[in-house]
């Protein structure tokens, strides 16, 4: 009976029509063999792409369809025979198919890949402990250097200069590296997220340690700094680009963003808190004392000698190192944590929206590719400016309270305000974008600063910093989100111009990386050089009127020049929503032509 059955299919499929077809019949002797190649397909496909002006679908050739049915016969006789040789109780058994027709591949995801709220939630909580680090240095770090850890204002600058240009001269590095890594079970990045943590928790816990010996001080943190730049550059660009392979649907990808957005100022909010209210103790007046002056000498002595003649007691020292290793073990802990979080909670995914071409396009190519995109490039230095005057505000903001506005009872007080009033501000910016653009939003979130600046330096009053701080925190927050959400724009408008171009979003994020932390490590490192030029002492209680027209000059004229210029290159960013609309629609068709095309490779391979 199976042979009888057997027969009755072939001449079933000699009797197939072919694809496409009217009325009649060809022989199969008659279908000419064309071999499927991704690239002749995708010219077809392009071809009708704009004739029709809109999404097809594929028609399978002849020699394809008739295999695909042949196999099909073939797998259901199969089965037919096993089920009647049971049956009959018989000995011989048909072997079992060995793999099923269409093999998955890592390619063949869903073209729409919907993230739950848990997904988006672990996702930003990866970008949580970067974030509490780095609020904690920006914030506290320089102070520490000066007062703290007592190596000279110069010596600081050194350290805070090499340090980020370190840093970014890494991350390009490690950008390419990232490009050349193979994918593993958990991904290609996840594996470097995990690598470096560890090791960026130790260098930095040391960063924050004052060691026992004084001639080797600056040697020491400049050698923790440029290790810990190196680790935390390996986690921030992995965890950038990782933007791009949690999903493939771009409001998936703008809803995670702005969730890592909130997060990341939470973090920020975190870092802030916790560093600020565990060393707060370290930066008060009661631990200032006058050696050897009499009250009478304090009354006749100039204002100059007054100030020169306050400094910190011993227990001060002993007390603020101790604070300061508490509070690198607290965010080092933190670190850990939601680093585990978050790779339990996201699945790396590869993203199918390009063509394969025949050869992989070189590092040092798909630099220049990338260098010559002009919206990357105006994105990259609007926001350079931008983050810069941010870093310049956030790294001079102790001094300027401790030294400039007599604010140093308040000063932990005043950032923990701005940074609630940014988290608060991120679920409104989310829509506001989503309600009239990003590009319009970046405008009108950062103006508000520059007006917040001047009233800041200017009008040193408790009432008017915390009015202050209030309306920083919306700017501040549109300063942060903007531009990772319109990063990944970007990358998609530069797919779909170069689609036969792969693997390079992490050149992308890594040099954008690697451009804003060249331009912060120049500005900090003059900064804190200007403040040594203007007679800034390490260990004082008060500095010289020099020193303190200084700090208002970093905190208000310079920040300021930066976010006017930053916002006028960010006139001419062209992707605006149609834009955005229609690189969505075209990297959509390919990902079904590329879905598409693997698809018919394997049959073509049947």
């Amino acid at each position: 009976m199976a042979a009888e059955r057997g027969r009755a299919v072939r001449e079933g499929q000699e009797e197939l029509p072919a694809s496409g077809a009217a009325g009649h019949s060809r022989p199969r002797s008659h279908i000419p063999f064309q071999p499927l190649t991704r690239t002749s397909q995708w010219q077809a496909t392009l071809d009708h792409t704009r004739s029709h002006g809109r999404a097809h679908h594929f028609i399978i050739p002849q020699h394809a369809q008739q295999q695909r049915y042949s196999c099909r016969l073939a797998h259901n006789l199969s089965a037919m025979t096993k089920v009647e040789s049971r049956a009959q109780g018989s000995a011989g058994k048909l072997p079992k198919p060995s793999a099923p027709l269409f093999p998955k591949t890592p390619q063949q995801t869903n073209v729409n890949q919907k993230l739950t709220t848990c997904n988006k939630l672990c996702f930003a909580i990866g970008a949580a402990p970067k974030e509490v680090a780095a609020s904690a240095s920006a914030f506290f770090l320089q102070i520490y250097l000066l007062d703290v850890a007592r190596i000279n204002a110069f010596e600081a600058s050194l350290v805070l200069f090499i340090g980020r240009v370190w840093g970014a001269v890494t991350d390009p590095i490690i950008g390419f590296l990232i490009t050349k890594s193979k994918w593993t079970k958990i991904g290609r990045l996840m594996p470097w997220l995990l690598g470096c943590t560890p090791f960026l928790v130790v260098s930095y816990f040391y960063l924050w340690f004052v060691p026992p010996f004084d001639t080797g001080r600056f040697v020491w943190y400049l050698v923790f700094y440029c290790l810990y730049q190196t680790l935390v550059n390996c986690f921030h660009v992995s965890y950038s680009a990782l933007t791009m392979f949690i999903s493939t649907d771009l409001k998936e990808r703008d809803s995670a963003t702005a969730y890592r957005m909130t997060v990341e100022v939470i973090g920020t909010l975190v870092g802030a808190t916790i560093q600020g209210q565990i060393v707060a103790s370290a930066h008060t007046l009661k631990h200032c004392s006058t050696p050897n002056m009499s009250a009478s000498h304090l009354g006749n002595s100039s204002g100059a000698e007054s100030v020169k003649s306050l400094v910190h007691s011993q227990e001060y020292l002993s007390h603020a190192k101790e604070v300061y290793m508490i509070a690198a073990g607290v965010i080092g802990g933190v670190f850990l944590l939601c680093t585990v979080v978050m790779f339990l909670g996201v699945k790396e995914r590869e993203d199918p929206y390009g063509l394969s071409s025949e050869k992989q396009i070189p590092f040092v190519q798909g630099f220049v590719m990338v260098m010559r995109h002009g919206p990357y490039l105006i994105l990259t230095a609007a926001f350079l400016l931008i983050t810069v005057a941010v870093q310049l505000i956030q790294s001079n903001f102790v001094l300027f309270c401790t030294y400039a506005a007599d604010l140093r009872e308040h000063f932990q007080n005043i950032v923990v305000v701005i940074l609630i009033s940014a988290v608060l501000s991120i679920p409104f910016w989310q829509w506001f974008l989503q309600r009239f653009g990003k590009k319009t939003a970046a405008f009108c979130g950062i103006v508000w600063i520059v007006p917040s600046t001047l009233m800041l330096v200017y009008i040193p009053d408790l009432v008017v910093a915390y009015i202050v701080a209030v309306t920083s925190g919306f700017s501040i927050a549109a300063s942060l989100l903007m531009p990772w959400s319109m990063l990944p724009d970007v990358v998609d408008d530069f797919r779909v111009t170069k689609p036969y171009s792969k693997g390079h979003e992490a050149i992308f994020y890594s040099f954008y990386v690697f451009f804003t932390k060249l331009a912060v490590g120049i500005t900090l490192g003059l900064s804190t050089l200007f403040l040594e030029v203007a007679g800034y002492k390490t260990g004082k209680c008060k500095q010289m009127p020099p020193v303190v027209s200084t700090l208002k000059i970093l905190m208000g004229v310079v920040p300021i020049c930066f976010f006017v210029i930053g916002l006028i290159i960010l006139v001419f960013y062209p992707i605006n929503e149609d834009v955005r609309r229609r690189n969505k629609i075209s990297l959509e068709e390919l990902r079904k032509q590329s879905f598409d095309s693997t698809t018919m490779e394997d049959l073509s391979y049947q």
